[in-house]
């Protein structure tokens, strides 16, 4: 990882090369487990797809209980994917020096946010604006 100052707010210390790399680890350790995930559902929708839900020799019950594990298993493997993407994304903040800087406003997003959920690309009050929207 470069040697670049990562954005903070007014009232906080500037990132410490040991906070970065706990950082980056977290979101490494995440893309690896997210991609295991993500072939799992993969392999496991496309088991559910090889069986169908044709109802051949299924009683109504059967084809609704299969129909509704797919459905399940397809919005696990989109939400997996929009989070794998999410961390392939702060990583290349990371790299490029713009890690903790909001998106929306340019202002630091805060280490204490980004500690929790190192994914974050907005402050608080950009992110609390979008969610009134």
């Amino acid at each position: 990882m470069p040697n670049t100052k990562l954005a903070v707010r007014a009232d906080e210390k500037p990132w410490t090369a040991a906070e970065k790399k706990a950082v980056r680890s977290e979101l490494e350790d995440d893309l690896v487990r997210l991609r295991k995930e993500l072939d799992l559902s993969a392999k496991e929708l496309q088991d559910l797809l090889r069986d169908g839900v044709d109802g051949a020799g299924n009683d109504q019950a059967d084809v609704g209980s299969t129909s509704l594990e797919r459905d399940a298993e397809m919005s696990l493997a989109a939400n997996q994917r929009e989070l794998l993407l999410q961390t392939e994304k702060a990583l290349g903040r990371l790299d490029n020096g713009t890690y903790g800087q909001c998106e929306m406003c340019g202002e630091p997003i805060g280490k204490g946010r980004l500690m929790a959920f190192p994914r974050a690309t907005l402050c608080m009050t950009c992110k609390q604006r979008e969610e009134r929207r």
